[in-house]
């Protein structure tokens, strides 16, 4: 504890080691003062981010996730405006001004021309002389040809002896040819139909009430469940390719396995509210094609991957959910990782008074066995 009552009665040396003594105190106090800032801090930022985890909408988004997919906030460019440029001449800019670049249209589509020639009489030089073409121009437009619809009909001709049926003879009967082996037996829809519908679904996200809309818009009453039907029968048909696939992957010696949650409405002793899993597995197949196995299953428990790969070979690529570390214990897999944890033990400069949440830090890891 400083004196200050006798600080008139003390010496020049005594007041200059007061002051430096009062200099030190003060940078101890305010040393002291900004590590219990960066304490506070610090389990402010701890007590949000457990209060997000337990009360916020949880998500499996990585850092930059939202950069993969901003398609929607890219500009749209405009064939209609000018493309300038800048020229840099001896102390002042001019404009140049170029003729806009349109996207080339692919050779492998189809071209119908359609030839604007002149008259005759214009063909006719003032001279006298005939013009000799010398070239041509031609600018091209897209159109489209909107889905067309058919009917098969398959018609087989009845034959029958006419002589055997009038005198009453054992004869053959009536002769048929059989029928065709067809994709779908006893359905009105062709492979290509089929095919259109699955590719609407799966490939553009066009769920079948809205295809059902769109049949009613071309006059033709396809109810939604028919859709669906096709949908189950084509996957039944497709089955054994799907076993190919799965053995491709298997055998392809890396394969990336996740699991994401989905929502089935109305599924049988389920209610809307639980979450279903699908379960995604990738490899490399040959000759150079990545095959692609999508599994639906009710729960994320990690059994569902073990049956999948159960005689698998080589290495496995996955993120860091404890479903798939039985993985570790099996010596002809190794196990790649990654995964993202929160960590709040490095705090980045903020200005006072304002809470800054630190961001995921991700962390890889190689498990072998």
């Amino acid at each position: 504890m400083i004196d200050t009552k006798n600080i008139k009665n003390k010496s020049h040396e005594e007041l200059q080691d007061l002051v430096l003594e009062l200099l030190q105190s003060q940078e101890s106090q305010h040393s002291e003062t900004l590590k219990w800032k960066d304490k506070y801090h610090l389990l402010l930022e701890q007590f949000k981010l457990a209060q997000q985890k337990r009360f916020a909408s949880s998500s499996e988004k990585c850092p930059a996730q939202d950069e993969l997919f901003d398609e929607a906030d890219a500009p749209i460019p405009d064939e209609s405006k000018q493309i300038t440029s800048s020229i840099n001449i001896a102390e002042h800019q001019r404009q140049q001004k170029n003729k806009p670049k349109r996207t080339a249209i692919p050779e492998h589509f189809d071209r119908e021309q359609i030839v604007y020639d002149i008259p005759d009489e214009d063909k006719i030089c003032v001279c006298g002389c005939e013009k000799k073409r010398m070239g041509e121009e031609i600018s091209e437009q897209m159109e489209v040809i909107p889905p067309q619809f058919k009917v098969l009909q398959h018609v087989r001709p009845k034959y029958a002896c006419k002589s055997c049926n009038s005198q009453g003879g054992s004869g053959e009967g009536v002769t048929i040819a059989p029928m065709p082996k067809l994709f779908l037996p006893k359905c009105m829809a062709g492979p290509s139909l089929v095919a259109y519908t699955v590719t609407n679904k799966y490939i553009d996200h066009l769920p079948l009430y809205r295809q059902e809309a769109i049949w009613n818009r071309h006059g033709f009453k396809l109810p939604r469940n028919t859709l669906c039907g096709w949908v189950m029968k084509a996957y039944e048909q497709v089955e054994p390719l799907i076993a190919l696939l799965k053995e491709d992957i298997i055998l392809s010696g890396y394969i990336q396995a996740d699991e994401t949650p989905v929502q089935v409405m109305h599924e049988k002793n389920r209610r809307n509210q639980q979450k279903s899993f699908m379960w995604v597995y990738r490899g490399n197949a040959p000759p150079n094609y990545t095959a692609i196995v999508y599994e639906y299953q009710s729960t994320r428990e990690g059994r569902h991957a073990k049956t999948f790969l159960e005689h698998f070979q080589g290495y496995l690529q996955t993120d860091g959910y404890k479903g798939y570390d039985w993985v570790n214990e099996i010596d002809t897999i190794i196990h790649l990782g990654f995964r993202v944890d929160e960590d709040v033990t490095a705090l980045i400069p903020h200005r006072p008074g304002r809470a800054q949440l630190t961001h995921p830090v991700p962390h890889y890891y190689c498990l072998t066995s």
